[in-house]
């Protein structure tokens, strides 16, 4: 997703834009049991795959490779049946949830999540403590958007704590694994942005350099440099991202985005209406949120009225 939160604070800016992108991307990094490297269905790793269900797997790519939503949620429905014991699955019903603004269910789920993943840290540690990291992370996203900032703040900074203890935990174990460094590499990306004086180019090259599958860590490259207003480097990761899954509406949104702060109108309008022809796959807001910032690009209508028929959820 394209990541569209306002700033508060500086951490509870941190929670709800990172969890946004956790929902959307990094909570994605979950895979299952150690497999035979024959059978194994890996999007992280090119070597030593792990192996994960078929559903599990199928709705990874609809999600992050293709941004087919409904697609998505098909293959996770069958899959709680059959996999249910696979984080993946319930990190990505967390996503959904967060995504539809049902916080008691990503409650819920990231329960779960936390449940599965604790039972993974014996037989496998590296992602036992990633996906308790992503899982801790997505309760303390539901406590904010539940409790706001005054109760909110205190228990979800605590968390955070946990979420870097776990993190650390998983490095231990190796520093460079594929999965862990899409998961890290985001987070520490959007922390960069929003601390003061902070230095994202570490978190960059750790996803350049450890992260894969190109379609997610160069996304995430993309956004950091957009926050950053190095929008030439925005869009040639941006680019590369759309090598690797050139029909992704999400990604097409982003370059669209990219080429509007770039004043390149014309490129713009045409990556959104490109990624619009695939708004039936999105969810609604994904899709109503492409469509406001079209509106503005199009300049038929002034912004004050894109402003009105967002907020209407509905554009003529």
């Amino acid at each position: 997703m394209t990541c569209f939160e306002p700033r508060f604070s500086f951490f509870r800016s941190v929670f709800q834009r990172t969890g946004a992108c956790l929902a959307g991307a990094t909570t994605v990094a979950l895979l299952g049991l150690t497999g035979s490297p024959v059978a194994a269905a890996d999007p992280f790793r090119l070597e030593d795959p792990h192996s994960i269900g078929e559903q599990t797997e199928a709705a990874f790519y609809a999600f992050f490779k293709e941004g087919n939503y409904v697609e998505a949620e098909r293959h996770l429905a069958a899959a709680e049946q059959t996999e249910a014991d696979e984080p993946m699955v319930q990190a990505m019903l967390a996503s959904l949830a967060y995504l539809d603004g049902d916080f008691e269910e990503l409650a819920a789920r990231a329960e779960q999540t936390q449940t599965v993943a604790s039972n993974l840290i014996a037989s496998d540690p590296l992602r036992g403590h990633l996906y308790s990291a992503v899982g801790t992370f997505l309760e303390g996203a539901y406590l904010l958007k539940t409790e706001g900032g005054v109760r909110g703040v205190p228990a979800a900074l605590s968390m955070l704590q946990q979420v870097f203890d776990h993190l650390e935990q998983a490095e231990r174990i190796s520093r460079t694994d594929p999965e862990l460094s899409v998961v890290k590499g985001y987070m520490d990306l959007l922390l960069a942005v929003n601390l003061p004086f902070a230095n994202p180019q570490q978190a960059i090259e750790r996803l350049e350099n450890y992260g894969y599958p190109v379609y997610l860590t160069q996304r995430g490259v993309a956004l950091a440099y957009r926050d950053l207003k190095q929008y030439d480097k925005a869009l040639a990761a941006v680019d590369k991202a759309l090598e690797a899954a050139p029909n992704n509406p999400e990604l097409l949104a982003l370059q669209a985005q990219i080429y509007a702060r770039l004043d390149q109108r014309e490129k713009s309008l045409a990556s959104y209406e490109t990624a619009l022809t695939y708004q039936e796959q999105l969810p609604a807001q994904i899709a109503l949120q492409i469509q406001y910032e079209r509106c503005k690009i199009a300049d038929v209508v002034s912004n004050e009225e894109c402003s009105i028929q967002f907020e209407a959820g509905s554009f003529e």
